[in-house]
């Protein structure tokens, strides 16, 4: 038989043994099928790479650290009629009648549905007054128009700021994600693997907003600020560095459109000039006479420091616009690793309510127990369902390649987790056990009708009754999806983890496994 004949024989059996090979290169070869910088966020790599014999993720459960989950804080007006060229208007009017400040209030158009959206994020002003509020505004509202909650934009802002900020401070393994309670609330679920409570609410709970303002003399006597750089200010941000001259500091360049009026400004307060080291911020007896550039994150000043003589003169002579880089001041690794974080991530859309979030957490000892007992749970699988097969055949040739392909099956479903970097959990533990059941049931189905009517003595007598097995598992394998398809969609916490592991595994063995089972089988069997 020459090798195109081997070939087209057992296809099946020849995929099988590949997608294997594609699964354990998957799992066992450093950097896995893709490189890492692929997956950012999606996996331990850092933190596991050297600790690990495997590419394999973990969550919560099999890692250890923090899920919280909560609302975001925020009411909405929507389907108000506002002339595009008054949306401006109507939020500055919004600020000033309700007391709130320009990043809790967004007015924004909807070309799908012709309508403005007004949101606040805030959680002391009630409907009523949001209402008479956008009234005073000259907007046609009522207290009916209000409703809690934020825009699925807004939400959708959120989790990828989140993301952002999880992924730049190195908290590798984080997932965001979104999830809806009964009453219709929404959350924002978050994810982070070796972080207790505290550490994560810390981050969620910083709104992130970075500001530079110019705190200069006001020519009579005193001191005045004046904001010269906003967050979309800045085109470029480099991680937090250290250095004698500096300190703590995070290098950043400021966009085209801002550095001018930068420029500008330092120029006209006289940072360039009699300003250049002058800041003596929160100093006894300096008043009328700082020249600080402060940094201010979430309304709160990190740092404060004075004009340098590298910078003023570039910026007198008018040629720092060609090259706008400088250095922002930080007093601690710590506060420029979080300012590089919240300059990168941007600033949080509305804040998150933790009077009503809900928090899972998970010691990382005893994710280590909880890895260990399932490994062990998933080899007693193994043994005894082998154990089973074989006292219910007493042949090898029938049992072996059973057990032999089941466990393929599961080397390829690791081995797919391991490539997308998909943090296993204990509900994927029991996917994959679930797996084995039902893929051992489905063998066994294909072993009891091929030799329930006695000898094959043929390749067209086997290929008859494989048919016949084969139609009640693909029935079978129909079900289980049908009914596992609402798990897998739905925001259902664990039992979703379960379900997509339990489809994917339904679908390998429908398409792969079972028939190259089938193909082995024939072979012992009839020879061909």
């Amino acid at each position: 038989m020459g090798l195109r004949s081997v070939v087209g024989a057992h296809w099946r059996v020849i995929l099988l043994v590949i997608l294997v090979g594609v699964a354990l290169v998957a799992l066992f070869v450093p950097g896995g099928l893709l490189p890492q910088d692929e997956f950012a966020g999606g996996g331990n790599e850092s933190a596991d790479a050297g600790a690990s014999p495997t590419n394999l993720a973990y969550g919560l459960g099999l890692d250890g650290g923090t899920r919280i989950s909560a609302p975001v804080v925020g009411t909405t007006a929507e389907e108000l009629e506002i002339e595009p060229d008054r949306a401006g208007e109507v939020e500055a009017t919004l600020e000033d009648e309700l007391g709130v400040d320009s990043a809790n209030v967004s007015v924004q158009f909807h070309q799908d549905s012709g309508f403005h959206t007004a949101e606040l994020f805030v959680d002391d002003v009630s409907h009523e007054e949001f209402a008479a509020a956008l009234r005073a505004a000259g907007v046609d509202a009522t207290e009916g128009d209000v409703r809690d909650g934020v825009t699925q934009s807004t939400r959708d802002s959120i989790i990828r700021t989140i993301e952002t900020k999880i992924n730049e401070a190195g908290l590798s393994g984080g997932r965001v994600s979104q999830s809806s309670a009964p009453n219709g609330q929404y959350y924002i679920v978050t994810e982070v693997p070796d972080r207790t409570p505290a550490e994560l609410r810390t981050l969620l709970s910083e709104r992130g907003i970075v500001e530079v303002r110019a705190h200069y003399p006001d020519g009579e006597g005193g001191q005045t600020n004046e904001t010269v750089l906003e967050q979309g200010d800045f085109a470029g941000v480099d991680p937090a560095a250290y250095n004698e001259q500096n300190g703590h500091h995070v290098p950043v360049s400021v966009s085209e459109e801002a550095a001018p009026e930068f420029q500008a400004a330092m120029n006209e307060y006289g940072f360039t000039g009699p300003g250049v080291g002058q800041c003596g911020f929160g100093e006894p007896g300096t008043d009328g006479q700082n020249y600080c550039l402060l940094t201010i994150v979430d309304g709160e000043v990190v740092d404060a420091h004075s004009m340098g003589p590298d910078l003023a003169g570039p910026m007198r002579s008018g040629e720092w616009v060609e090259d706008p880089q400088f250095v922002m001041l930080a007093p601690s690794q710590t506060e420029a690793q979080a300012l590089s974080v919240n300059l990168r991530a941007g600033s949080l859309r509305a804040p998150l309510d933790f009077e009503n979030d809900r928090t899972f957490s998970v010691e990382p000892a005893l994710a280590e127990q909880f890895k260990l007992f399932s490994l062990v749970t998933g080899v007693l699988s193994v043994l005894t369902v082998s154990g089973v097969v074989y006292l219910r055949y007493a042949d090898r040739r029938v049992a072996g390649p059973m057990v032999v392909t089941a466990l393929a099956e599961v080397v390829i479903l690791l081995g797919f987790a391991a490539a997308i970097r998909m943090p296993l959990d204990l509900s994927h533990v029991a996917g994959f056990i679930a797996v084995v059941g039902t893929g051992v049931d489905d063998l066994i189905i294909i072993a009891d009708e091929v030799m329930e009517e006695g000898d094959v003595n043929s390749r067209r007598v086997f290929a008859s009754r494989f048919r016949k097995a084969f139609w009640v598992i693909g029935a079978a394998a129909a079900t289980t999806i049908i009914a596992m398809a609402p798990l897998a969609v739905l925001s259902l916490g664990d039992l979703r983890g379960f379900a997509i592991i339990t489809i994917l595994g339904v679908l390998i063995g429908v398409f792969v496994t079972r028939p190259a089972y089938g193909d082995i089988l024939r072979y012992l069997l009839t020879g061909e």
